[in-house]
């Protein structure tokens, strides 16, 4: 089965502003998802259908679909791993306020 890995904009920036040592270890890793490798588990609570990736003390919060046959993995946030679930719920909860905006107009 064919895998493909996305990257969304604040993942690339965060990572990006990373120190080299780390930032090569997270690209690493965020590659290595295609092939099941890295420390993944599935999140529980409010975030059950997505999972995370940890390196070191980083988190990397992504979502997996098939879609036309290839499985997709959406790395859809990371950060440091003391704040990124109460951030990513944040920005969760901000985008579902801006489509139920959107839809009432």
């Amino acid at each position: 089965m064919r895998t493909k890995v996305e990257v969304a904009p604040q993942v690339k920036e965060f990572v990006h502003s990373l120190a080299p040592a780390p930032r090569r270890s997270l690209t690493r890793a965020i590659k290595s998802l295609a092939q099941g490798a890295g420390d993944r588990k599935v999140l529980d609570g409010k975030l059950t259908s997505y999972h995370r990736l940890r390196v070191a003390g980083y988190r990397v919060i992504y979502r997996e679909q098939f879609i036309g046959g290839t499985r997709v993995i959406f790395c859809l946030f990371a950060e440091r791993r003391s704040v990124v679930y109460e951030l990513f719920q944040q920005m969760l909860l901000e985008e579902l306020v801006e489509q139920l905006t959107q839809q009432r107009k």
